[in-house]
């Protein structure tokens, strides 16, 4: 038999992952063209043609001995200076290669640093609606997620005095997600003020350090002039994830980073464990070619006019027919809520017009549906009169 706690996992699966799949049994009835999904956080904008012109030149330059072998576990120490030192021109911070660990990816970067940091029954704050697979990484390590339901009527922006009311002495982490997927919300300088505030006393108070461990995949996608705060410069016990998946639309390469800032509690004694989770994880070090890549790329803009051409269409159509939806800051999201309080319902229905959208409750929050809009433009076009005719069978469509 399996492990316990697999079996649990196993039964939960992944509420996108299995739309996807479903979207390609759909393709294979109807035709991929009139399948109409919104449901995986697939960048459908391209690479950009400099990251395939930098794998060709890395390749014939590197001596191939070079190019595959091992390196440190924390990943090349030029590669990891260069990004220190291009985090230090755009946020005014002070870090070196003794700050970054390469990754797997984000998500390697958080089961890293969760690894390092959690024991056994240790808490780990979590605002819904949150990516669900947090759940999965914090029960890797056996800590136990906390919910705290950001407000609709706050825009979802994470509430200060919340927060305070779920931190106890069994409290270790708080997870955020800015710009947040699955809502597209940008948390605000204003907002990331009063958490740090609330988690600075608390640590204070309970005589213990609480860590702000921050995933930021969609870091650079954001509209109309938004800001993302960077987080080591809000709390000094933050650990930032990030990931090159979203911006370079690269998200089956895995390449990410883990910061450990030095004013963070223990920071080198955070930054060496975490070096060894890394390697004991499986993860080794991140892939060696993906590394030398992101040298060479790392000023390479993310191409935010495509979605937003995208956002503001799909916007259009869904409010056109009826529907209500948070106008997202960020990421390449839209989250709408559904007109019954049965999301999963309301994502079958949607089927009828080949239109796959993710249930809110695969992010702990029922009510919503999430709509992925990293498609091409004409799908979003090509979907609106099946949007049109959901939305009639709810008694919500417009003249």
């Amino acid at each position: 038999m399996i492990s316990r706690k697999m079996t649990a996992m196993t039964r939960g699966g992944s509420a996108i992952r299995a739309l996807f799949e479903e979207g390609a049994r759909m393709a294979e009835k109807v035709g991929r063209e009139n399948v109409y999904d919104f449901s995986l956080g697939n960048p459908n904008v391209p690479t950009p043609e400099s990251v395939k012109d930098s794998i060709i030149a890395i390749t014939e330059e590197t001596d191939p001995l070079e190019l595959h072998g091992y390196m440190s576990n924390a990943g090349y120490g030029f590669v990891r200076e260069a990004i220190a030192q291009d985090l230090n021109a755009r946020f005014g911070t002070n870090f070196s290669e003794n700050n970054l660990i390469m990754t797997v990816g984000a998500a390697g970067a958080m089961n890293v640093a969760l690894k390092t940091l959690l024991n056994p029954g240790d808490e780990v704050i979590v605002f819904s609606p949150y990516f669900l697979e947090y759940g999965n990484y914090i029960s890797n390590f056996d800590g136990v997620l906390v919910d705290v339901p950001a407000r609709p009527e706050n825009g979802f922006q994470p509430s200060a005095g919340d927060l305070e009311r779920a931190i106890t002495e069994r409290t270790k982490a708080v997870v955020i997600d800015n710009p947040n997927n699955p809502t597209g919300v940008v948390y605000t300088a204003e907002t990331i003020r009063a958490l740090a505030e609330v988690m600075e006393r608390r640590s204070r108070e309970l005589g213990t350090a609480i860590y702000l461990v921050s995933d930021e995949p969609y870091r650079e996608l954001v509209y109309d002039g938004a800001q993302v705060p960077f987080l080591t410069k809000y709390y000094r016990n933050t650990l930032v994830a990030y990931s090159w998946s979203k911006s370079l639309s690269m998200p089956g390469e895995r390449i990410g980073y883990l910061l450990v800032p030095d004013e963070a509690e223990e920071a080198r004694t955070i930054y060496n464990a975490a070096v060894i989770a890394n390697r004991i994880l499986g993860y080794v070090n991140a892939p060696a070619l993906q590394q030398r890549l992101i040298a060479r790329c790392l000023r390479e803009p993310a191409d935010v006019a495509a979605y937003d051409k995208n956002r503001r269409a799909l916007y259009d159509v869904l409010t056109g027919c009826g529907f209500d939806c948070v106008y997202p800051g960020g990421a390449y999201y839209m989250w709408m809520r559904t007109p019954t309080p049965d999301d999963q319902e309301f994502s079958d229905r949607a089927k009828k017009y080949n239109i796959l959208v993710v249930p809110g409750r695969a992010f702990n929050c029922t009510g919503y549906v999430r709509v992925a809009y990293c498609v091409s433009h004409d799908v979003i076009l090509r979907a609106a009169p099946g949007f049109k005719k959901l939305a009639a069978e709810y008694g919500l469509a417009k003249e």
